[in-house]
């Protein structure tokens, strides 16, 4: 049996996929609901589409560290019915395969290096963009993790209360990037879901600016040689160019690069997979569960 099976755990879906990459990919939708209901569907899935092991891109936070006794569980996410769901062990265990796990964004990250966006970088960001804000860094070929794993979404950025007097949307930290320029925060915001926003509302170019904010702390931190945007709110046409402009007025000349420069548009880029960078990820993350690597 070559087939893999893959899983992208979000907040809102699950997307369930087997096969052994892009071409031969076979995938189905279940709405997230209870563990106990989605999981089911889950392990039906797999159950009449088997395979050697499954990788699980997941909503988080989670604890990926392999010597703790809740390896594997989501923590303190704010959807409280999945606080302390053994998700990883959980579908081990009804399906008697190995199973390796990650965050959403670093299982996204995954997929892109092995067949989008960055296939010919070692060094990069993969950053996704929709009802919340996460973010997975490559360096060296080698996803991050350290204490936990990156929180992209959540670091601190300029806000301005007086220009834009909207508190934030993160119910743990208020006006971190998440709450200011996350699909939740701008639905919040200007009352209206980002998707109805007309293209020369002014939203876009305060989403823009909080965004490349962002983008400019980790390329003054990491120094990736490529970041990759993803997610819902990246859809809309004027923001990749917006953020890119605003990305090198941030910079002001100090990073100089040909990549920050006539390069940007390829700097600064939309996922080579499309919707697929998570499922296909965790396709990776099977694969590495296999050669007894788990999620790292």
């Amino acid at each position: 049996m070559k087939r893999l099976g893959g899983i992208e755990a979000g907040g809102t879906k699950f997307v369930c996929a087997v096969g052994t990459g892009p071409d031969d990919l076979s995938a189905a939708t279940f709405d997230t609901t209870t563990p106990w209901e989605t999981l089911r569907g889950v392990i039906r899935f797999f159950h009449d589409s088997p395979v050697r092991a499954i990788g699980v891109g997941s909503f988080g936070p989670l604890d990926l560290a392999p010597e703790s006794p809740t390896f594997g569980r989501i923590t303190s996410t704010p959807k409280l019915e999945w606080q302390g769901c053994d998700l990883s062990g959980e579908i081990s265990r009804a399906l008697g395969v190995p199973v390796g796990i990650d965050t959403d964004v670093n299982a996204a990250a995954l997929g892109e290096a092995r067949w989008g966006a960055a296939r010919d970088v070692s060094d990069f960001l993969y950053l996704t963009v929709g009802t919340g804000i996460g973010g997975g860094a490559v360096v060296g070929g080698r996803l991050v993790h350290g204490l936990v794993h990156p929180e992209m979404g959540h670091i601190r950025v300029p806000h301005d209360v007086d220009f834009d007097p909207f508190p934030g949307a993160c119910p743990y930290h208020g006006d971190c990037l998440e709450g200011l320029a996350s699909g939740t925060a701008i639905e919040r915001r200007w009352g209206v879901p980002a998707s109805r926003i007309e293209s020369d509302h002014p939203a876009w170019e305060l989403e823009a600016h909080y965004l490349a904010l962002g983008l400019a702390t980790w390329v003054c931190t990491l120094s990736p040689r490529r970041i990759v945007i993803g997610g819902g709110v990246m859809r809309h046409r004027r923001l990749f160019p917006l953020v890119r402009l605003e990305l090198q007025r941030l910079l002001n000349g100090y990073v100089r690069n040909p990549a920050l420069g006539p390069d940007i548009d390829r700097y600064v880029t939309p996922p080579g997979l499309g919707e697929r960078s998570g499922v296909l990820g965790a396709l990776v993350l099977a694969e590495r569960a296999c050669l007894g690597s788990g999620a790292r």
